[in-house]
């Protein structure tokens, strides 16, 4: 097996290749608005540093708008920031 035929996680879909539609003129531009790896939430330390470090610290929550990350607020500590990332975003299909 070569390093490259790995199928990667299964919590993700894949990206080798593009799910784009080709009877809609605006797939591609649909598939570039796409957040990176699918994350449409994340948070990171107001103060820098690593993620998981300091889990007592306030985080800055993100959401994707299409575009770009942008604020969507705080949280007091890592366990609510990572319950903020996991609730459902209205319009989005529960994961099965």
């Amino acid at each position: 097996m070569g390093k490259h035929s790995r199928p990667g996680p299964p919590n993700q879909p894949s990206r080798a290749t593009p799910r784009v539609d080709p009877g809609d003129p605006l797939a591609a531009y649909d598939k570039r608005r796409r957040p990176p790896l699918d994350i449409h939430r994340r948070h990171r330390p107001l103060h820098g540093g690593g993620g998981h470090l300091c889990p007592e610290e306030p985080r800055a929550l993100e959401e994707w708008n299409g575009f770009s990350y942008e604020p969507a607020g705080t949280a007091a500590n890592l366990a609510d920031a990572i319950r903020w990332v996991n609730e459902q975003t209205p319009g989005e299909e529960p994961a099965a």
